[in-house]
Protein backbone atom coordinates (compact mmCIF):
# COMPACT_ATOMS: atom_id res chain seq x y z
CA UNK A 1 0.00 0.00 0.00
CA UNK A 2 1.49 3.14 -0.52
CA UNK A 3 2.54 5.51 2.29
CA UNK A 4 1.23 8.84 2.47
CA UNK A 5 4.21 11.13 2.93
CA UNK A 6 4.21 13.40 5.77
CA UNK A 7 4.79 17.37 4.88
CA UNK A 8 4.88 20.31 7.49
CA UNK A 9 2.48 22.03 4.86
CA UNK A 10 -0.14 19.92 5.82
CA UNK A 11 -2.18 21.15 8.40
CA UNK A 12 -4.33 19.29 10.94
CA UNK A 13 -7.36 18.39 8.50
CA UNK A 14 -5.22 17.84 5.07
CA UNK A 15 -2.75 15.16 7.49
CA UNK A 16 -5.53 13.35 9.09
CA UNK A 17 -8.14 13.40 5.77
CA UNK A 18 -4.78 11.66 4.00
CA UNK A 19 -4.52 8.90 6.38
CA UNK A 20 -8.06 7.59 6.58
CA UNK A 21 -7.97 8.03 2.84
CA UNK A 22 -5.23 5.32 3.13
CA UNK A 23 -6.79 2.87 5.62
CA UNK A 24 -10.01 2.30 3.87
CA UNK A 25 -8.14 0.55 1.54
CA UNK A 26 -8.12 -2.98 2.25
CA UNK A 27 -4.14 -4.42 1.90
CA UNK A 28 -3.25 -5.70 -1.83
CA UNK A 29 -3.02 -9.63 -1.77
CA UNK A 30 0.35 -10.91 -1.55
CA UNK A 31 1.61 -13.66 -3.87
CA UNK A 32 2.28 -16.12 -1.22
CA UNK A 33 -1.02 -16.59 0.61
CA UNK A 34 -3.73 -18.64 -0.52
CA UNK A 35 -7.00 -16.97 -1.40
CA UNK A 36 -8.73 -18.24 1.83
CA UNK A 37 -6.21 -16.49 4.29
CA UNK A 38 -6.24 -13.41 2.29
CA UNK A 39 -10.06 -12.96 2.23
CA UNK A 40 -9.49 -14.06 6.40
CA UNK A 41 -7.07 -11.26 6.66
CA UNK A 42 -8.95 -8.74 4.95
CA UNK A 43 -11.91 -9.19 7.02
CA UNK A 44 -9.73 -9.10 10.15
CA UNK A 45 -8.17 -5.97 9.02
CA UNK A 46 -11.30 -4.65 8.03
CA UNK A 47 -13.01 -4.72 11.14
CA UNK A 48 -9.42 -3.63 13.04
CA UNK A 49 -9.61 -0.50 11.22
CA UNK A 50 -13.25 0.21 10.74
CA UNK A 51 -13.45 3.59 11.78
CA UNK A 52 -15.43 5.03 14.61
CA UNK A 53 -18.85 6.03 14.49
CA UNK A 54 -19.32 10.12 13.61
CA UNK A 55 -19.50 12.18 16.42
CA UNK A 56 -22.76 14.53 16.13
CA UNK A 57 -21.04 17.03 18.86
CA UNK A 58 -18.00 17.16 20.62
CA UNK A 59 -17.10 19.00 23.53
CA UNK A 60 -14.24 20.32 24.52
CA UNK A 61 -13.83 21.33 28.32
CA UNK A 62 -11.46 24.22 29.45
CA UNK A 63 -10.10 27.32 27.71
CA UNK A 64 -6.07 27.12 27.56
CA UNK A 65 -3.71 26.44 24.67
CA UNK A 66 -4.91 22.50 25.22
CA UNK A 67 -8.04 22.68 24.08
CA UNK A 68 -7.11 25.26 21.56
CA UNK A 69 -4.77 22.53 20.19
CA UNK A 70 -7.81 19.71 20.77
CA UNK A 71 -9.91 21.63 19.12
CA UNK A 72 -7.98 22.24 15.85
CA UNK A 73 -7.19 18.44 15.78
CA UNK A 74 -11.26 17.37 16.68
CA UNK A 75 -12.31 19.97 13.91
CA UNK A 76 -9.43 17.75 11.26
CA UNK A 77 -11.62 14.58 12.05
CA UNK A 78 -13.59 13.28 10.10
CA UNK A 79 -15.60 11.66 12.37
CA UNK A 80 -16.34 14.97 14.59
CA UNK A 81 -19.46 16.61 12.76
CA UNK A 82 -19.68 19.62 15.01
CA UNK A 83 -16.92 20.88 18.09
CA UNK A 84 -18.11 23.27 20.72
CA UNK A 85 -15.65 24.21 23.60
CA UNK A 86 -16.41 25.24 27.23
CA UNK A 87 -15.79 28.26 28.21
CA UNK A 88 -12.73 28.52 25.09
CA UNK A 89 -11.20 31.43 24.25
CA UNK A 90 -10.94 34.15 22.29
CA UNK A 91 -8.61 32.35 19.70
CA UNK A 92 -11.15 28.70 19.61
CA UNK A 93 -14.36 31.21 19.23
CA UNK A 94 -12.94 32.17 15.61
CA UNK A 95 -13.08 28.17 14.95
CA UNK A 96 -16.29 26.93 17.39
CA UNK A 97 -18.80 27.72 19.20
CA UNK A 98 -17.94 28.94 23.14
CA UNK A 99 -20.26 28.87 25.71
CA UNK A 100 -19.92 30.03 29.06
CA UNK A 101 -18.78 27.98 32.05
CA UNK A 102 -17.08 27.25 35.77
CA UNK A 103 -14.72 24.54 34.66
CA UNK A 104 -14.85 23.53 38.43
CA UNK A 105 -18.80 23.20 38.62
CA UNK A 106 -19.48 19.65 37.49
CA UNK A 107 -23.11 20.27 37.71
CA UNK A 108 -22.75 22.71 34.82
CA UNK A 109 -20.34 20.62 33.20
CA UNK A 110 -22.71 18.00 32.61
CA UNK A 111 -26.13 20.24 32.23
CA UNK A 112 -24.57 21.73 29.02
CA UNK A 113 -23.34 18.57 27.47
CA UNK A 114 -26.79 17.84 27.29
CA UNK A 115 -28.19 20.59 26.39
CA UNK A 116 -25.70 20.75 23.35
CA UNK A 117 -26.49 16.86 23.01
CA UNK A 118 -23.05 16.22 23.13
CA UNK A 119 -21.84 12.71 22.25
CA UNK A 120 -18.41 12.62 23.18
CA UNK A 121 -16.72 14.88 26.00
CA UNK A 122 -13.04 15.80 26.12
CA UNK A 123 -12.20 17.24 29.61
CA UNK A 124 -8.79 19.45 29.12
CA UNK A 125 -7.71 20.82 32.69
CA UNK A 126 -6.77 18.99 36.11
CA UNK A 127 -9.40 20.60 39.08
CA UNK A 128 -13.05 18.83 36.87
CA UNK A 129 -11.11 15.54 36.79
CA UNK A 130 -10.48 15.91 40.27
CA UNK A 131 -13.97 16.95 41.21
CA UNK A 132 -15.23 13.95 39.50
CA UNK A 133 -16.76 15.23 36.45
CA UNK A 134 -16.07 12.34 34.02
CA UNK A 135 -17.60 10.02 36.55
CA UNK A 136 -20.98 11.93 36.41
CA UNK A 137 -20.72 12.71 33.10
CA UNK A 138 -20.29 8.50 32.28
CA UNK A 139 -23.26 7.63 35.13
CA UNK A 140 -25.53 10.33 32.73
CA UNK A 141 -24.50 8.00 29.44
CA UNK A 142 -21.96 10.57 28.57
CA UNK A 143 -19.07 9.32 26.76
CA UNK A 144 -15.96 11.20 28.41
CA UNK A 145 -12.31 11.41 28.10
CA UNK A 146 -10.55 11.45 31.09
CA UNK A 147 -9.64 10.05 34.42
CA UNK A 148 -12.55 8.79 36.96
CA UNK A 149 -12.23 10.88 40.13
CA UNK A 150 -10.00 7.93 42.18
CA UNK A 151 -7.71 7.89 39.41
CA UNK A 152 -7.11 11.70 39.54
CA UNK A 153 -5.63 11.22 42.59
CA UNK A 154 -2.36 10.88 41.06
CA UNK A 155 -2.07 14.93 40.28
CA UNK A 156 -4.66 16.09 43.05
CA UNK A 157 -2.93 14.48 45.91
CA UNK A 158 0.88 14.33 45.86
CA UNK A 159 1.17 12.95 48.93
CA UNK A 160 -1.06 9.94 47.71
CA UNK A 161 1.34 9.82 44.90
CA UNK A 162 4.10 9.57 46.36
CA UNK A 163 2.76 6.72 48.51
CA UNK A 164 1.58 4.81 45.41
CA UNK A 165 5.33 4.84 43.94
CA UNK A 166 6.83 3.68 47.57
CA UNK A 167 3.68 0.86 47.11
CA UNK A 168 4.89 -0.38 43.94
CA UNK A 169 8.16 0.43 43.87
CA UNK A 170 8.57 2.61 41.12
CA UNK A 171 11.48 4.86 41.30
CA UNK A 172 10.91 8.50 43.07
CA UNK A 173 13.11 10.76 45.13
CA UNK A 174 12.50 10.20 48.98
CA UNK A 175 10.05 11.74 51.01
CA UNK A 176 8.13 12.70 54.10
CA UNK A 177 5.02 14.40 54.42
CA UNK A 178 3.49 17.36 56.88
CA UNK A 179 0.86 18.46 57.93
CA UNK A 180 2.29 20.70 60.73
CA UNK A 181 4.21 23.74 60.13
CA UNK A 182 6.16 23.47 62.91
CA UNK A 183 7.53 19.95 62.35
CA UNK A 184 8.21 20.68 59.04
CA UNK A 185 10.73 23.13 59.63
CA UNK A 186 12.14 20.91 62.08
CA UNK A 187 13.14 18.13 59.79
CA UNK A 188 14.20 20.62 56.65
CA UNK A 189 16.76 21.84 59.32
CA UNK A 190 18.12 18.21 59.26
CA UNK A 191 18.59 18.36 54.79
CA UNK A 192 21.17 19.49 52.77
CA UNK A 193 19.73 22.30 50.33
CA UNK A 194 18.62 22.26 47.85
CA UNK A 195 15.23 21.13 49.19
CA UNK A 196 12.36 20.29 47.06
CA UNK A 197 8.81 21.70 49.15
CA UNK A 198 5.64 20.53 47.36
CA UNK A 199 1.65 21.61 48.11
CA UNK A 200 0.16 18.53 48.39
CA UNK A 201 -2.90 19.41 46.48
CA UNK A 202 -3.60 21.42 43.03
CA UNK A 203 -1.34 24.72 42.24
CA UNK A 204 -2.10 25.63 38.60
CA UNK A 205 1.72 24.26 38.49
CA UNK A 206 2.85 26.72 40.93
CA UNK A 207 2.66 24.95 43.89
CA UNK A 208 6.62 23.66 44.08
CA UNK A 209 9.58 25.48 45.63
CA UNK A 210 13.01 23.99 45.12
CA UNK A 211 15.00 25.87 48.04
CA UNK A 212 18.55 27.01 47.70
CA UNK A 213 18.94 27.44 51.41
CA UNK A 214 17.56 26.81 54.64
CA UNK A 215 15.83 30.06 55.11
CA UNK A 216 14.13 29.93 51.49
CA UNK A 217 12.53 26.44 52.73
CA UNK A 218 10.77 28.03 55.77
CA UNK A 219 9.23 31.07 53.78
CA UNK A 220 8.27 28.40 51.15
CA UNK A 221 6.43 26.54 54.34
CA UNK A 222 4.78 29.71 55.94
CA UNK A 223 3.64 30.27 52.20
CA UNK A 224 2.09 27.13 51.95
CA UNK A 225 0.84 26.08 55.30
CA UNK A 226 0.28 29.19 57.09
CA UNK A 227 -0.45 31.94 54.84
CA UNK A 228 -2.20 29.66 52.10
CA UNK A 229 -0.80 30.92 48.89
CA UNK A 230 -2.47 28.17 47.33
CA UNK A 231 -5.63 27.62 50.20
CA UNK A 232 -6.49 24.27 51.24
CA UNK A 233 -3.95 22.29 48.11
CA UNK A 234 -1.21 23.43 51.05
CA UNK A 235 -2.66 21.73 54.21
CA UNK A 236 -0.71 18.96 53.41
CA UNK A 237 3.14 19.52 52.13
CA UNK A 238 5.60 17.10 50.61
CA UNK A 239 9.08 17.56 51.07
CA UNK A 240 11.74 15.70 48.94
CA UNK A 241 15.34 15.11 48.12
CA UNK A 242 16.34 17.30 45.14
CA UNK A 243 17.15 15.04 42.21
CA UNK A 244 20.19 16.22 39.81
CA UNK A 245 19.80 15.60 35.68
CA UNK A 246 17.39 16.62 33.61
CA UNK A 247 13.56 16.73 33.14
CA UNK A 248 11.62 15.35 30.44
CA UNK A 249 7.82 14.61 30.02
CA UNK A 250 6.18 11.67 29.02
CA UNK A 251 2.54 11.13 27.70
CA UNK A 252 0.30 7.95 27.69
CA UNK A 253 -3.12 7.43 26.61
CA UNK A 254 -4.18 4.35 28.93
CA UNK A 255 -7.02 2.40 28.86
CA UNK A 256 -6.27 0.04 31.64
CA UNK A 257 -3.34 -1.94 31.41
CA UNK A 258 -3.21 -0.88 28.01
CA UNK A 259 -1.19 1.99 27.09
CA UNK A 260 -0.07 4.27 23.56
CA UNK A 261 3.17 6.52 24.49
CA UNK A 262 3.50 10.23 22.50
CA UNK A 263 7.06 10.92 21.66
CA UNK A 264 9.10 11.99 25.12
CA UNK A 265 8.60 16.37 25.31
CA UNK A 266 10.72 18.32 27.51
CA UNK A 267 8.99 22.31 28.89
CA UNK A 268 10.53 24.93 30.30
CA UNK A 269 8.90 25.85 33.46
CA UNK A 270 10.63 28.69 35.17
CA UNK A 271 9.98 32.11 33.47
CA UNK A 272 12.99 33.68 33.19
CA UNK A 273 16.06 32.56 30.40
CA UNK A 274 18.27 29.90 31.55
CA UNK A 275 16.00 28.37 33.61
CA UNK A 276 16.01 30.86 36.28
CA UNK A 277 12.91 32.45 38.23
CA UNK A 278 9.78 31.52 39.73
CA UNK A 279 7.96 28.22 37.99
CA UNK A 280 4.95 28.74 35.68
CA UNK A 281 2.00 26.80 34.22
CA UNK A 282 4.93 26.30 31.79
CA UNK A 283 6.92 28.76 29.18
CA UNK A 284 7.46 26.49 26.01
CA UNK A 285 8.00 23.24 25.18
CA UNK A 286 9.35 21.01 22.01
CA UNK A 287 8.93 17.52 21.57
CA UNK A 288 10.85 14.76 20.58
CA UNK A 289 13.18 15.36 23.70
CA UNK A 290 16.64 14.04 22.91
CA UNK A 291 17.44 12.86 26.86
CA UNK A 292 15.00 10.38 26.19
CA UNK A 293 16.82 7.78 24.63
CA UNK A 294 15.32 4.29 23.49
CA UNK A 295 17.53 2.92 26.42
CA UNK A 296 15.86 5.61 28.95
CA UNK A 297 12.53 4.95 27.10
CA UNK A 298 12.80 1.37 27.81
CA UNK A 299 13.78 1.92 31.21
CA UNK A 300 11.09 4.21 31.40
CA UNK A 301 8.19 1.58 29.87
CA UNK A 302 9.70 -1.42 32.20
CA UNK A 303 10.09 0.48 35.37
CA UNK A 304 7.67 3.19 35.73
CA UNK A 305 4.96 3.29 32.99
CA UNK A 306 3.78 -0.16 33.19
CA UNK A 307 4.38 -0.93 37.28
CA UNK A 308 1.85 2.48 37.80
CA UNK A 309 -0.95 0.84 35.07
CA UNK A 310 -0.42 -2.58 36.37
CA UNK A 311 -0.50 -1.07 40.58
CA UNK A 312 -3.48 1.00 39.58
CA UNK A 313 -4.93 -1.75 38.06
CA UNK A 314 -4.39 -4.11 41.18
CA UNK A 315 -5.88 -1.27 43.69
CA UNK A 316 -9.25 -1.11 41.39
CA UNK A 317 -8.54 2.38 40.08
CA UNK A 318 -9.94 2.42 36.63
CA UNK A 319 -7.52 4.45 34.37
CA UNK A 320 -8.81 5.68 30.90
CA UNK A 321 -7.15 8.88 29.89
CA UNK A 322 -4.17 10.70 29.40
CA UNK A 323 -1.00 9.89 32.15
CA UNK A 324 1.30 12.66 32.16
CA UNK A 325 4.73 11.76 33.97
CA UNK A 326 7.21 14.24 34.68
CA UNK A 327 10.80 12.49 35.14
CA UNK A 328 14.21 13.15 36.06
CA UNK A 329 16.83 11.57 33.75
CA UNK A 330 19.10 11.16 36.73
CA UNK A 331 22.69 9.22 36.54
CA UNK A 332 20.84 6.33 38.11
CA UNK A 333 18.37 6.33 35.61
CA UNK A 334 14.71 7.41 35.33
CA UNK A 335 12.74 8.32 38.45
CA UNK A 336 9.23 10.38 38.65
CA UNK A 337 9.03 13.75 39.68
CA UNK A 338 5.46 13.90 39.31
CA UNK A 339 2.26 12.26 37.76
CA UNK A 340 -0.47 14.63 35.87
CA UNK A 341 -3.62 13.24 34.58
CA UNK A 342 -3.92 15.48 31.40
CA UNK A 343 -2.78 16.49 28.34
CA UNK A 344 0.18 18.88 29.55
CA UNK A 345 -0.42 22.88 28.80
CA UNK A 346 2.13 23.61 26.38
CA UNK A 347 3.24 19.69 25.69
CA UNK A 348 0.30 18.81 23.65
CA UNK A 349 0.79 22.32 21.14
CA UNK A 350 3.70 20.25 20.17
CA UNK A 351 2.73 16.66 20.47
CA UNK A 352 -0.77 16.56 18.50
CA UNK A 353 1.00 18.48 15.24
CA UNK A 354 3.42 15.38 15.55
CA UNK A 355 0.98 12.52 15.61
CA UNK A 356 0.32 11.23 12.38
CA UNK A 357 -2.87 9.25 13.97
CA UNK A 358 -6.21 10.92 14.11
CA UNK A 359 -5.90 12.15 18.01
CA UNK A 360 -10.04 12.34 18.66
CA UNK A 361 -9.71 8.50 17.19
CA UNK A 362 -7.52 7.72 19.63
CA UNK A 363 -9.32 9.82 22.61
CA UNK A 364 -12.67 7.76 21.96
CA UNK A 365 -11.42 4.98 21.47
CA UNK A 366 -9.80 4.93 25.20
CA UNK A 367 -12.70 6.40 26.38
CA UNK A 368 -14.78 3.43 24.95
CA UNK A 369 -12.71 0.79 25.91
CA UNK A 370 -11.03 0.01 22.35
CA UNK A 371 -7.63 1.40 22.16
CA UNK A 372 -5.57 0.12 19.20
CA UNK A 373 -2.26 -1.47 19.88
CA UNK A 374 0.68 0.56 19.57
CA UNK A 375 2.77 1.74 18.69
CA UNK A 376 1.60 5.76 18.13
CA UNK A 377 2.57 6.68 14.88
CA UNK A 378 4.00 10.02 14.34
CA UNK A 379 6.12 11.87 12.10
CA UNK A 380 9.97 12.18 12.23
CA UNK A 381 9.23 16.16 12.10
CA UNK A 382 10.71 18.05 15.34
CA UNK A 383 8.10 20.38 17.15
CA UNK A 384 8.75 23.76 19.17
CA UNK A 385 6.50 26.14 21.23
CA UNK A 386 6.93 29.75 22.91
CA UNK A 387 4.73 30.69 25.39
CA UNK A 388 3.84 34.53 24.96
CA UNK A 389 3.11 35.36 28.29
CA UNK A 390 2.09 39.30 29.54
CA UNK A 391 5.00 40.94 31.66
CA UNK A 392 5.17 40.29 35.14
CA UNK A 393 3.83 36.82 35.07
CA UNK A 394 3.32 34.37 37.32
CA UNK A 395 2.84 37.67 39.66
CA UNK A 396 0.40 40.62 38.48
CA UNK A 397 0.62 41.39 35.05
CA UNK A 398 -1.64 43.53 32.60
CA UNK A 399 -5.13 42.59 31.08
CA UNK A 400 -6.98 43.69 28.30
CA UNK A 401 -4.17 44.73 25.84
CA UNK A 402 -5.14 44.64 22.13
CA UNK A 403 -3.28 41.70 20.27
CA UNK A 404 -1.81 42.19 16.95
CA UNK A 405 -1.46 38.82 14.84
CA UNK A 406 -0.43 38.32 11.37
CA UNK A 407 -2.76 37.35 8.64
CA UNK A 408 -1.17 34.64 7.55
CA UNK A 409 0.97 31.71 8.52
CA UNK A 410 3.56 29.67 6.36
CA UNK A 411 3.30 25.98 6.53
CA UNK A 412 3.91 23.92 9.73
CA UNK A 413 3.10 27.05 12.08
CA UNK A 414 0.34 27.30 14.23
CA UNK A 415 -1.12 30.09 17.21
CA UNK A 416 -2.89 28.24 20.01
CA UNK A 417 -4.59 30.77 22.08
CA UNK A 418 -4.82 30.93 25.81
CA UNK A 419 -4.98 33.89 27.28
CA UNK A 420 -6.88 35.84 25.25
CA UNK A 421 -10.67 37.23 24.56
CA UNK A 422 -12.56 38.85 22.11
CA UNK A 423 -14.38 42.43 23.58
CA UNK A 424 -18.04 43.83 22.87
CA UNK A 425 -16.10 45.59 19.43
CA UNK A 426 -14.34 42.34 18.18
CA UNK A 427 -10.90 43.69 18.95
CA UNK A 428 -8.89 40.33 20.26
CA UNK A 429 -7.19 41.15 23.93
CA UNK A 430 -4.78 39.58 26.63
CA UNK A 431 -6.98 38.20 29.23
CA UNK A 432 -4.22 35.97 31.69
CA UNK A 433 -0.52 35.73 32.21
CA UNK A 434 0.10 32.79 29.28
CA UNK A 435 -1.39 34.71 26.54
CA UNK A 436 -0.86 32.51 23.22
CA UNK A 437 1.47 29.53 22.16
CA UNK A 438 3.32 30.02 19.10
CA UNK A 439 4.83 26.24 17.36
CA UNK A 440 6.43 25.31 14.69
CA UNK A 441 7.24 22.42 12.75
CA UNK A 442 10.60 21.39 11.01
CA UNK A 443 12.83 18.68 9.86
CA UNK A 444 15.35 19.59 13.03
CA UNK A 445 14.80 20.80 16.44
CA UNK A 446 16.87 24.15 14.96
CA UNK A 447 14.28 24.66 12.29
CA UNK A 448 11.63 24.56 14.15
CA UNK A 449 12.73 27.06 16.34
CA UNK A 450 13.86 29.34 13.56
CA UNK A 451 10.05 28.93 12.42
CA UNK A 452 8.47 29.49 15.64
CA UNK A 453 11.15 32.78 16.56
CA UNK A 454 10.04 34.15 13.37
CA UNK A 455 6.55 34.01 13.68
CA UNK A 456 7.21 35.39 17.19
CA UNK A 457 8.38 38.73 15.51
CA UNK A 458 4.79 39.30 13.60
CA UNK A 459 3.09 39.04 16.77
CA UNK A 460 2.56 42.34 19.14
CA UNK A 461 0.58 43.03 22.54
CA UNK A 462 1.82 46.15 25.01
CA UNK A 463 3.49 43.40 27.25
CA UNK A 464 4.94 40.94 25.84
CA UNK A 465 7.47 39.03 27.34
CA UNK A 466 8.83 35.34 26.18
CA UNK A 467 11.91 33.39 26.43
CA UNK A 468 14.22 33.31 23.87
CA UNK A 469 16.18 29.88 24.78
CA UNK A 470 13.12 27.50 24.44
CA UNK A 471 14.93 24.35 23.55
CA UNK A 472 18.18 25.11 24.45
CA UNK A 473 19.12 21.61 26.36
CA UNK A 474 19.00 20.00 23.23
CA UNK A 475 19.70 22.78 20.82
CA UNK A 476 23.55 22.77 20.23
CA UNK A 477 25.16 26.70 20.44
CA UNK A 478 26.22 28.50 17.53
Amino acid sequence: MEQIRDSPSLHFRDRHAARCAQRIHPPQAHPKVDNATQITLNLIVSILLTPIKTLKKVLIVGSGGREHALVKACLASPYAASVVAAPGNGGIADEAACYPLDVEDTAAIVSLAKTQRADFVIIGPEMPLAHGAVDTLQREGISTYGPCQAAAQLEANKAFTKQFLTRHQIPTAPYKTFTDAAAAWEYVQTQTPPIVIKASGLAAGKGVTIATSHSAAQQAIKDMMTRRVFGESGRQIVIETYLEGEEASIHAIVCGKQWLMLPPSQDHKRVGEGDTGLNTGGMGAYAPAPVVTPEVRQRVIKEILEPTVVGLAAEGIPYRGTIYIGIMVTPAGPKVIEFNVRFGDPETQVLLPLLKSDPLELLYACATDVLPQGPLDSTSEHALVIIQAAKGYPGAYAKGEPISLPETLNPGQWIFHAGTQRTHSGQLVTSSGRVLGVTALGPTLQAAADSAYALCRNIHFLSRYYRRDIGHHALTPS
